[in-house]
């Protein structure tokens, strides 16, 4: 009796340890908690906000967006980084979080090793903007221009993804710049307007009014293909920089252990809202760029974009401070 009671306990601990003890199948059975490392209002707020407002009906259960900003990402990443592997606490991050190992100095957690690659939601096109005032018309000017003397741009932390993709452009083109630090997007573009600095490489969704209204001229967009809502401005690529395209893209992470089953059902929910076409249609709005991958294939691609960004930072002499 004694042997067979040890032997009923072993195999319903084997059974308890392959769950995970946390019962993920039964998961979600409360609420969600979305982390965004960046203030409300930006591009990479409202892509996450759009898709988890809608992944509230699919899962069942409703999901708290939580903005925690500073220190370029690292506050909400640890936060996340430590939680526990239930899948109740997410990340919704940028790029920014496979630059920050070659910017931030200490960060408090490896991006790869410490969460789980859920999955993509979009590409965010950067559109690089001048005031009309500045009489410069293509990004061929622009690029002379910078030639001849550096181009002040505006910078939201050396760490941004923003900086980055001005810095890819810069070592393509060859030219001059001077970095202008400011808080956030909304103060960079103003003082672009104002024609107060040369230049801005903004968030489409930032820039667009501002452009419609004309009181932005854009010149090149930073992606690889072309964007819906600015059918007329070219890519980097197009104006004959080779190596000047850069992806600006969110993502939604868990902490590492995550339970497999867990890990696909988020990202098949978040695959089929990104095919809803009132999410499409909004992604479009704001010049968005639906982005769809499986687990395995988005933990591939965020590994790769770690490598891309600290090549680049090294060639762009950037250092962790």
């Amino acid at each position: 009796m004694r042997v067979r009671l040890i032997f009923t306990l072993a195999i319903a601990l084997a059974a308890f340890a392959a769950t995970g003890g946390s019962h993920a199948d039964e998961w979600p059975s409360r609420p969600i908690r979305a982390i965004i490392p960046l203030s409300p209002g930006s591009a990479a707020d409202i892509v996450p906000r759009i898709v988890f407002e809608q992944l509230q009906g699919s899962l069942g259960q409703p999901t708290i967006v939580e903005n925690r900003a500073g220190a370029s990402g690292t506050i909400a990443a640890r936060a996340v980084a430590t939680a526990d592997p239930d899948g109740y606490m997410l990340l919704a991050h940028s790029t920014a979080h496979v630059i920050s190992p070659s910017t931030v100095a200490n960060i408090p957690y490896d991006p790869i090793k410490d969460f789980t690659a859920v999955a993509p939601l979009g590409n965010l096109p950067l559109v690089l903007v001048v005031a009309p005032s500045k009489n410069i018309k293509t990004i061929q000017e622009l690029v002379a221009l910078g030639k001849q003397r550096p181009l002040t741009f505006g910078s939201i932390g050396v760490g941004s993804p923003i900086h980055l993709a001005f810095e890819r452009l810069r070592l393509s083109a060859g030219f001059q710049e001077q970095a202008i630090p400011f808080k956030g997007a909304p103060e960079a573009v103003l003082e672009v307007v104002t024609g107060r600095i040369d230049v801005y490489y903004s968030p489409v969704s930032t820039a667009l009014p501002l452009i419609r209204d004309g009181k932005l001229l854009a010149l090149a967009v930073s992606s690889p293909e072309r964007v819906a809502t600015l059918p007329d401005v070219p890519t980097t690529l197009e104006a004959g920089y080779p190596n000047s395209d850069y992806r600006f893209w969110i993502g939604v992470f868990a902490p590492a252990k995550t339970p497999r089953n867990v890990v696909d059902r988020l990202n098949a929910e978040i695959q089929k809202t990104l095919q809803m076409p009132s999410v499409r249609e909004r992604f479009a709005q704001i010049g968005v760029q639906p982005m769809a991958m499986g687990v395995d294939q988005f933990d591939t691609f965020v590994k790769h974009e770690l490598v891309i960004n600290a090549e680049l930072a090294k060639a762009a002499g950037l250092t962790p401070q």
